[in-house]
């Protein structure tokens, strides 16, 4: 069943990714590499042995180890410890699956294991069988690395953004949304995950979907996000969630947000009240950096989805700008672009800085077009190549952003930014505290407004 679906997809895709837009009057004098092709990654291992291996943050001292098998009867146990071959402990944990039209997947096996401790290397089997697998922790004070990419896709250009990623040393990997491009097409989802185990079983992977990840079909599927939520379960009942869409996390000194583009964000919603609760907890003595994913952005000159992300952004900016949040990273749009602190679609220091990174390899090719630029313009930094960026805090006060274009079989340091928390920001965090000692104003709900 699985190879027809993948040969209906292969030519469709191919097609797809032939095709090619006129190319940007704001791009560089480096010239634009061409499309590449699709990577399919197929299945060699039994039905018993653990495919699509990846692993999640859960609390601050605990992991997610997520596999599929083929094997119904397979178990859902993790054996680990320190020492190659040698398992100290083991923890069982639950399976799902489910089925898409023709499609049925494997048995999805979820495990979490801990406590575990920080910044140390552990190997670990899936299921009782198979080969083994290491990860590493994060640590649990600065410095910590985040790689930071969108929009991945599977094709040469995806292989490459990941091989490029996997050099650094980096800690955790945040991607705002737009994983497989399954788009329906479920075997993909299966694809997608083998191509990414060797660098998804290593390090923790915190994901939050995009538009690719909806698949609604109306009447039958009509809530969407069937695979997303059965592959890639992130922790977001310990955030006080009630959706994977939206969640939060928190590692060395950061607090990390993710949120839902396709989920309700008006003030009404669930996850507006979620996200301003969430906000109201955060302790900036303890995690000084606030940081923030999105999938389509609220801030983007490039013509490519415009103004997808504006009802999200007067919904939810005040909020993000009064919690002083350091920056906003979205994916989306298939290109690299780079804003000064904003607000309100005005220059402001107390602002986050937004940043556009959706050019992790996709097949639809990259968004080429930007608008003009002008005087005012907010942005910084734009150019329509694929690459990712890696966020390094150093300590509670200063960061390094850095963004690599992918160039072949190297990757070109393209773009960087120290910057420093408006944590410390003593005019930033003025206005907080003057909002905090603000009395409380007693409201009857029967006056008229």
């Amino acid at each position: 069943m699985e190879k027809s679906w993948l040969t209906v997809s292969f030519h469709l895709l191919t097609i797809l990714s032939s095709i090619q837009l006129p190319r940007s009057h704001a791009s560089s004098d480096y010239s634009r590499q061409p499309p590449r092709r699709l990577i399919f990654t197929p299945h060699h291992r039994s039905d018993s042995d653990p495919q699509q291996v990846h692993i999640s943050l859960v609390g601050r001292d605990r992991m997610k180890v997520s596999w599929i098998t083929d094997d119904k009867s397979a178990r859902s146990i993790v054996e680990y410890g320190k020492m190659p071959g040698k398992y100290e402990a083991s923890a069982t944990g639950e399976h799902t699956s489910y089925n898409y039209f023709f499609y049925s997947s494997g048995k999805i096996h979820h495990v979490e294991i801990g406590p575990l401790e920080a910044g140390t290397v552990y190997y670990y089997r899936c299921g009782g069988s198979g080969q083994e697998f290491y990860f590493k922790t994060p640590p649990s004070s600065f410095p910590i690395e985040f790689a930071v990419v969108g929009d991945l896709g599977q094709t040469e250009w995806t292989a490459s953004t990941l091989n490029h990623v996997n050099r650094t040393n980096y800690d955790v990997l945040l991607l705002p949304g737009d994983l497989s491009y399954a788009d329906s097409h479920q075997p993909l989802w299966d694809s997608f995950g083998r191509l990414v185990e060797p660098y998804a079983s290593h390090r923790p992977w915190m994901v939050t979907e995009g538009n690719h990840e909806i698949e609604i079909f109306p009447i039958i599927y009509p809530d969407g996000f069937k695979a997303f939520n059965s592959r890639w379960p992130m922790p977001f009942q310990e955030s006080g969630s009630t959706s994977n869409l939206y969640y939060s996390f928190e590692v060395a000194g950061c607090h990390v947000i993710m949120l839902g583009s396709y989920a309700e964000f008006d003030e009404k919603s669930a996850q507006y009240k979620w996200l301003k609760g969430d906000l109201g907890k955060v302790d900036r003595r303890r995690t000084p950096w606030l940081i923030v994913l999105i999938h389509a952005p609220w801030y983007n000159t490039n013509l490519a989805h415009k103004g997808e992300g504006e009802s999200m952004r007067k919904a939810m900016e005040k909020l993000l700008y009064e919690a002083r949040v350091d920056v906003v990273f979205a994916g989306h749009v298939h290109a690299y672009e780079r804003f000064t602190r904003v607000y309100k679609n005005k220059a402001d220091e107390c602002g986050p800085i937004h940043v556009t990174i959706g050019d992790g390899g996709n097949r639809e090719g990259l968004a080429l077009t930007f608008e003009k630029p002008t005087s005012a313009s907010l942005s910084v930094y734009r150019e329509p190549s694929f690459g990712h960026g890696r966020l390094r805090i150093l300590n509670q006060t200063h960061a390094f952003w850095s963004w690599h274009r992918n160039n072949d079989s190297d990757c070109i340091l393209a773009d960087s930014l120290w910057l420093q928390s408006l944590s410390v920001s003593r005019q930033c965090t003025q206005f907080q505290q003057d909002q905090a000692s603000l009395p409380l104003v007693s409201v009857n709900l029967n006056d008229e407004l």
